[in-house]
């Protein structure tokens, strides 16, 4: 039973953090102190938070993604449109 809460409580936890590059993600990055931040966390903050618009989910993220052949999408693209831009 114990077992079973843990994992629960770990989906539970992983389903409340942002997806890393979504608006969400870079305004939490934005008032997090640089010190605490990763060298991933850095690159993709530079990739998808600069940019009016770039960031993951944006309006013109989903745009520019549903324009590119479906063929030539990712999987973490899929799965990201999927989350962020398909209602």
């Amino acid at each position: 039973m114990l077992r079973v809460l843990l994992i629960g409580s770990v989906f539970l936890l992983s389903a409340c953090s942002a997806e890393p590059g979504t608006e969400k993600w870079c305004a939490i990055k934005k008032e997090q102190a640089k010190s605490e931040w990763t060298g991933s966390d850095a690159a993709t903050y530079a990739q998808n938070c600069l940019f009016d618009g770039s960031a993951v989910g944006s309006e013109n993220w989903c745009a520019d993604l549903s324009a590119k052949t479906k063929g030539e999408w990712t999987a973490n693209e899929a799965e990201s449109y999927a989350k962020n831009c398909v209602i």
